[in-house]
């Protein structure tokens, strides 16, 4: 079974971020702490952090600096001018958590928990910067009036979209009403053509009683 390992590294070495860095793992701090002080220093530039964090009275602080200093010791091998880095990513990811006790009374114990972070800071050149954030403003403005013109069109098809129902829904109900009204008038006719026959039925029993009557006096 061929698992392409040879592909998957060049495809790996491709798609590796080149941009300098470094990464300090197992350090004895625990991430909430070292994550801190990397809010503080993101954003800056290298010496601006560099400035900060040795300014800043945290557990973290010297773990920083010399991560730092690494970072920019590795973008000066890519022949890079450290006061052209800026810090543009850092993280404080959780590490392996050692366990220790701590005696307690009767023969109990508590739990410390010793954690670790792998921290990694990416430096990156202030000119990408500065050619992301100057984008062309009427580039933007023509993106932008694209954009309302979309919304004007999808706006308008859901106007007639709506309008649409709502002509359905009135010719169903227009519908509705004639059948009830067409049902009315066929009871209101069979009404009166049922009385109508009572009435007739009714006319001609009396009549035959007051003949039998007129027979019956006549006879006597």
């Amino acid at each position: 079974m061929a698992k392409r390992m040879r592909e998957k590294a060049l495809a790996r070495k491709q798609n590796a971020d080149k941009r300098p860095q470094a990464t300090a793992k197992f350090v004895r701090i625990s991430p909430s702490k070292v994550r801190i002080v990397l809010d503080i220093i993101r954003g800056k530039s290298y010496n601006d952090a560099m400035a900060i964090l040795q300014g800043t009275p945290k557990a973290a602080s010297e773990v920083l600096i010399k991560l730092l200093a690494s970072a920019g010791a590795n973008a000066e091998y890519k022949n890079i001018a450290k006061e052209d880095l800026f810090v543009v990513e850092t993280y404080a990811n959780e590490g392996p958590t050692y366990k220790r006790w701590w005696p307690r009374s009767h023969g109990s114990a508590d739990q410390i928990l010793k954690r670790t972070s792998h921290i990694t800071i990416i430096l990156d050149e202030k000119n990408d910067l500065d050619a992301v954030k100057k984008v062309s403003k009427p580039a933007r403005v023509s993106s932008t009036q694209i954009d309302v013109a979309d919304e004007a069109i999808e706006q308008v098809k859901d106007d007639v979209v709506k309008a649409k129902e709502t002509a359905s829904k009135v010719e169903k109900s227009a519908a509705k009403k004639t059948a009830t009204k067409t049902a009315t008038k066929k009871v209101a006719t069979t009404k009166t053509t049922a009385t109508k026959k009572t009435t007739t039925t009714k006319t001609a029993s009396t009549k035959k009683s007051t003949s039998t009557k007129t027979t019956k006096g006549g006879a006597k």
